[in-house]
């Protein structure tokens, strides 16, 4: 960035005194929002074509309005553009080098538009395409899981409730918990870029335009959905970008989730999974650390997405009616949202990918924590014994199991029956986490049955999502 000459401002007539130099660096944007360099273009193009079909420019001048940008597009692009914060902002930055070019022709660019509408429209496309990327980054995370939970279909690994063995599942239905809580995330996007996708541009500062402007030639020609219908609200309409920094900061948050679980589970204490070294760091002093310090990032990161969901929601809750300058203070957070999601998402799949389950440890400790008991339970049920009653009495086998330090199965017959007499020969049959699993029948449970129709769905659901994409 240059501090640049002090050139006239492109809304300077009124004023009778220049622009102070400090506020000039308090208010300018172009530091930051150059980001919305290729979006800016794109919408003025878009402009430029629609005012000559229009009949306000000539066709001659749009062509040269036309190629010119593309020719400022292609400088920023390679880094040979010269920004000058004291032109403000990308538009003013766009527009200035536009007329230096080509005269009066660039000066007609401007028509029937106002930087109110034509951020708003950038901005639009620019989290439009920001959520095309973070969708395709949260599906091969999808991918990555259903590899991984292909890979471990048949291993039974205990799960917890209140961080305690609860039950017993396969490490496939847990694996695939993560792709629901993905998919969810997607679907908000998704649904996010209904409302992003409607075009603001021709609703000028506020009021709209007095010439005969075509909104809709300019929706199609930039993709929107369609039009926006309140000039006063077009204009300032931010709710796209709180939505988008939600949709981010919950996805945010499982990613932390995710990664608090896979600490976890790495951890000596558990020994669950073994994580890939080349995504581990060591320890200054102590030589034997191999730190998850990518687990550890991804989950404090989740931190910073929730605090740009809160300074936006902040930012618009004082604003009246129409542009405020304030809205200037929008983008540094969307902006580093979805970088942030962006970079954990680039980490977490090859982490994915790389990390192993350890098997013997696993199989080794699946009998600690009486992980068998609520299908104990569930087995007494189906004899007829009413659910208070059979919870109660395998909580009594539990605690004979504990104060011996043996499992269920290690009771004897004479215990079992003693504490009911519905306890048969079937019923011990529900004693085992491998058995514990095998017995599971409802939908979406971690039957192998369902944990098998699951994946199949997954895989043939990512497929075609790839096939479409591709």
């Amino acid at each position: 960035m240059h501090d640049g000459p002090g050139p006239a401002k492109a809304w300077g007539g009124v004023f009778s005194v220049p622009t102070d130099r400090r506020m000039e660096a308090f208010s300018e944007s172009v530091s930051y929002d150059c980001r919305l360099a290729e979006d800016d273009i794109a919408g003025s193009t878009a402009h430029a074509q629609m005012l000559a079909a229009c009949g306000i420019i000539s066709a001659a001048e749009a062509e040269s309005i036309v190629a010119t940008l593309a020719e400022i597009g292609r400088e920023i692009a390679e880094g040979r553009f010269p920004f000058s914060t004291a032109r403000e902002d990308i538009h003013l930055n766009i527009e200035a080098v536009l007329t230096e070019r080509i005269g009066d022709a660039g000066r007609k660019l401007h028509t029937a538009r106002s930087r109110n509408d034509q951020v708003a429209t950038d901005l639009r496309l620019f989290c439009r395409r920001a959520i095309d990327r973070l969708d395709a980054g949260l599906t091969e995370l999808q991918r990555s899981f259903l590899d991984l939970a292909e890979r471990e279909r048949d291993l039974v690994i205990p799960a917890y409730t209140h961080l305690r063995r609860a039950q017993p599942v396969l490490a496939a239905h847990q694996l695939l918990g993560w792709c629901e809580k993905f998919d969810r995330d997607r679907e908000r996007l998704a649904d996010c870029r209904k409302r992003v996708n409607r075009l603001p541009l021709g609703s000028a500062a506020l009021a709209g335009s007095s010439l005969p402007i075509d909104r809709q030639h300019v929706a199609t020609a930039l993709g929107f959905d369609s039009v926006m219908a309140n000039s006063l609200d077009a204009a300032s309409d931010r709710d796209f970008v709180c939505e988008l920094a939600f949709a981010i900061a919950l996805a945010g948050v499982h990613l932390s989730q995710w990664a608090e679980e896979w600490i976890l589970y790495s951890s000596e204490e558990f020994g669950f999974l073994l994580l890939p070294e080349n995504f581990c760091t060591g320890s200054s002093i102590m030589p034997q650390k191999i730190n998850p310090d990518a687990l550890e990032l991804s989950r404090g990161k989740s931190a910073r997405l929730v605090g740009n969901l809160q300074a936006l929601l902040v930012l618009l809750k004082g604003l009246p009616t129409a542009y405020n300058r304030d809205l200037q203070e929008d983008k540094e957070p969307i902006f580093d949202s979805i970088d942030t999601l962006e970079a954990v998402l680039g980490i977490a799949v090859p982490l994915v990918a790389g990390t192993r389950f350890n098997r013997d440890r696993i199989t080794a400790g699946i009998n600690r924590g009486h992980l068998d008991a609520t299908s104990l339970m569930e087995a007494l049920i189906a004899e007829g014994v009413p659910q208070r009653t059979a919870h109660e009495t395998v909580g009594k086998l539990v605690r004979t199991a504990m104060d011996r330090g043996v499992s269920l199965s290690d009771l004897s017959d004479e215990e079992c029956t003693s504490a009911s007499s519905a306890f048969t020969p079937a019923v011990r049959e529900a004693l085992g986490p491998d058995r514990a699993v095998a017995r599971m029948q409802s939908y979406g449970s971690t039957a192998p049955a369902q944990v098998a129709h699951q994946l199949t769905r997954w895989k043939e659901k990512l497929a075609d999502e790839g096939a479409s994409s591709g």
